[in-house]
């Protein structure tokens, strides 16, 4: 693994449950500190990218709302209220240190549309090339269910991806992920069954994600050959210290040597499926021999997907197995399933195991 003395750009991760202080309200203090940490990195030649929850939680305070809304039309209306003030903090905060900042508001549509993938790409090296530090957030005003990405913890992996980063930084208010014994676990090295039932989800009002949410991230970062590292983001000199390869707090993920190639990797992680694929158990012992899915193999298949969409495939527990481009439209494939027919439903080189 690259040391991380020689990361040139990084990509920092601040959660709702960190930002937050009492009633809501920034915590002054802590974000002046990693604004502080931030620019040092930016004098010492690195380059950071910021992606930042916090407007939802701002928002709800500016409109009294007592918990994170549940319908969609109060959850924008916090997300507009809450943005302006929270790229109103960061400015105050990285002027002091006189850094400039500029606000980059993402949905999957920005990943999954090869133009506006590329466009968010330019946009982001430009602004590191002028050393102004990307804030990005969920462009929480006009995401839709289909559109949103869930929790910022999946944006933050997507954005490491997009950007090109050497080393993922996950700040909330816990240690790491704890073991049973609840002592933090400094290294994983490879993401199993057992490491996932460590994760507890989110129980803030204001929070989206948890734990589970934190390692689904570092799932995507190390498989794309990212390290990540979950952190507490109250503890002292913590960007800094991870960034000089300091790994003396906090939980890292190191990446495998098994790594996806770009393709794979926009398939697994770029792109929100189109539709499900569910195959049967000789099917799914196929697909893991990398072997192509085939029309014979298939139960059943939902959603609405034309040929060389991005499909889920599923076994019948509805346990995701991998991810692929569709060879056949769904309308065709539900009159063709469990039969025998000539062409692949889904190529093996089209396809990603998960």
């Amino acid at each position: 693994m690259q040391s991380q003395k020689s990361c040139k750009r990084i990509v920092v991760k601040i959660g709702s449950s960190l930002f937050s202080g009492q009633k809501q309200k920034p915590d002054m203090s802590l974000l002046d500190s990693i604004a502080g940490q931030i620019s040092a990195l930016v004098r010492q030649g690195r380059e950071v990218l910021l992606v930042s929850s916090g407007a939802v939680a701002l928002g709800m305070s500016t409109l009294k709302l007592s918990s994170r809304p549940k319908e969609l039309r109060y959850l924008q209306a916090a997300a507009a209220a809450g943005q302006h003030e929270l790229m109103r903090v960061y400015h105050r905060e990285f002027s002091k240190y006189g850094l400039d900042c500029a606000q980059l508001l993402l949905t999957w549509d920005d990943f999954s549309g090869r133009s506006r993938y590329l466009n968010a790409k330019n946009t982001l090296n430009t602004l590191l090339s002028l050393k102004c530090v990307p804030v990005i957030n969920e462009n929480d005003t006009v995401s839709t269910e289909e559109i949103k990405f869930g929790d910022n913890d999946k944006l933050s992996a997507l954005v490491a991806i997009l950007a090109g980063a050497e080393l993922l930084i996950i700040l909330s208010d816990v240690d790491g992920l704890l073991d049973k014994e609840k002592k933090v676990i400094r290294l994983v090295d490879k993401i199993t069954g057992q490491v996932k039932s460590l994760a507890s989800p989110a129980s803030k009002k204001t929070c989206v994600g948890g734990m589970a949410a934190k390692i689904e991230a570092a799932r995507i970062a190390v498989d794309s050959g990212i390290p990540c590292v979950i952190a507490n983001g109250h503890a002292g000199d913590v960007i800094t210290r991870l960034a000089a390869d300091h790994f003396d707090c906090g939980t890292l993920f190191s990446p495998g040597r098994n790594m996806l190639d770009e393709k794979r990797r926009w398939m697994a992680f770029g792109t929100r499926p189109k539709g499900r694929i569910i195959v049967d158990d000789g099917a799914k012992k196929a697909l893991c021999a990398k072997k192509s899915l085939l029309a014979v193999g298939v139960v059943s298949c939902e959603g609405n997907f034309y040929s060389g969409d991005v499909v889920s495939i599923c076994d019948k527990g509805s346990l995701e197995i991998g991810r692929g481009k569709a060879g056949i439209a769904s309308r065709e494939l539900d009159k063709i399933k469990g039969e025998r027919f000539s062409r692949e439903v889904v190529h093996c080189d089209n396809l990603v195991i998960l």
